[in-house]
């Protein structure tokens, strides 16, 4: 199976790293060459210098062959271009990408896109964890 991972920062290359550890094959592109090393020098993946919404470079990293692409920038409305791009226009079904305003992910979760918010992730954990251990700590106050 082949994937590619568009953005190597701390997220996609953990991301690349771990699906290359399960078997498969993947290529990273990055915008900056200095990427490479989160990867690490027994990286036995692709890596494609350039920027994910250029076609040529999509190309030559192979996403014609991809299996999925994840898409994982610093930017949302790069995310979102890129995903769309690969989804419609090369027609990789397996397209997740990372959207860290809650709002425009849900909207673009709405219009078919698979979005991943690690922002909403983290409001809804965080939530969890105060109102869940809210009752145990008001029981525990008033037994003193």
């Amino acid at each position: 199976m082949k994937v590619l991972v568009i953005g190597c920062g701390r997220v996609g290359s953990s991301v690349a790293l771990e699906l290359n550890r399960l078997g498969w094959e993947v290529t990273a592109i990055d915008e900056k060459e200095d990427a490479l090393h989160r990867l690490g020098e027994n990286w036995s993946g692709g890596f494609v210098v350039g920027h994910g919404m250029d076609l040529d470079v999509l190309r030559e990293a192979g996403i014609e062959d991809a299996d999925a692409v994840v898409v994982a920038t610093n930017g949302d409305n790069t995310n979102l271009v890129i995903a769309q791009v690969a989804k419609e226009r090369f027609g990789i079904e397996t397209t997740v990408v990372r959207v860290l305003d809650p709002a425009r992910a849900k909207l673009y979760k709405e219009l078919g896109l698979w979005t991943v918010s690690p922002t909403s992730t983290a409001i809804e954990t965080l939530t969890e964890a105060v109102t869940s251990s809210a009752p145990a700590r008001a029981e525990a106050t008033t037994e003193h």
